[in-house]
């Protein structure tokens, strides 16, 4: 998919370490690629810079927004004068799905199409080849346009904000483990049985399949309380090791959520 008088031409907006791999990889693979950033650095070989934002913008096909979701806002309002009828403007930030709503609601008077655009996993070292949800008015047209550079994507939704609801609802557990694991590391570190727990999570990971994630969430649920008071002394532990308990006090106030809600179901049911 491309127009007929030429390759697509895609502005990239943020030359970050995600950003520069994937204007790299869409200027490897044929596309008139605009590259901008206020603040140029690290590897920019094989990037056309633009000269200036609009430079990038102006009359592109597409508009990938790479930067922080922070200056996301900022970034749509700027582009916005310089948007078409018929092109593409897509937003790849980790952002909430409000966020990405109102950046839709931002990009929609120009005519352009909107993209909520959530990256599954690390930019580095896969580029433009980085699994991607999509959603949103122009999901179909740039999964299009990405298929034909590698990209593995999926279309999960119409509107904007349901592909970030599923990267965030993914990185709740995700980034949530990874604290949890990191913190549980450090109290093994401090306690001096570190190799021996980094041996029993490992086993754990490798032998998970779909039965140890219904024993996980049955047995929460079931054994909430009991559990509530093990994690406060698990906090005691970290706390006589001087190891933050950061982890592992919102554990405890999770259980403690969970068995309250368990009770209040339960007399409701009695009366």
């Amino acid at each position: 998919m491309q127009p007929d008088n030429g390759p697509i031409s895609i502005a990239v907006l943020g030359l970050g370490e995600a950003g520069s791999l994937i204007a790299r990889d869409l200027a490897r693979g044929g596309a008139a690629v605009r590259g901008w950033d206020p603040d140029l650095h690290g590897d920019l070989a094989g990037i056309p810079i633009a000269s200036s934002f609009a430079e990038a913008v102006r009359g592109a096909d597409v508009v990938l927004s790479v930067n922080w979701a922070i200056a996301a806002l900022d970034v749509a309002r700027e582009a916005f004068p310089l948007l078409r009828p018929g092109c593409i403007y897509a937003d790849l930030n980790t952002a909430g799905p409000s966020l990405k709503q109102e950046l839709a609601a931002i990009v929609a008077p120009s005519g352009a199409a909107f993209v909520d655009v959530a990256m599954m996993t690390p930019v580095p070292p896969l580029g433009v080849r980085v699994p991607m949800f999509l959603a949103g008015d122009g999901a179909v047209a740039l999964a299009g346009i990405l298929r034909l550079f590698g990209t593995p994507l999926e279309i999960v939704g119409s509107q904007p904000g349901e592909a970030a609801a599923r990267k965030l609802t993914r990185s709740v557990f995700y980034k949530g483990m990874s604290a949890a694991i990191c913190e549980a590391l450090e109290a093994a570190r401090a306690a001096g049985v570190e190799d021996w727990l980094r041996g029993d999570i490992t086993r754990t990971l490798a032998t998970a399949d779909a039965s140890t994630l219904t024993r996980v969430v049955d047995g929460t649920h079931k054994h909430a309380k009991r559990r509530a008071h093990e994690m406060r002394d698990a906090v005691e532990l970290l706390d006589e090791l001087g190891v933050p308990a950061t982890i592992t006090r919102a554990t405890v106030e999770s259980l403690e959520r969970i068995a309250a809600g368990q009770a209040s179901a339960s007399s409701s049911i009695s009366r």
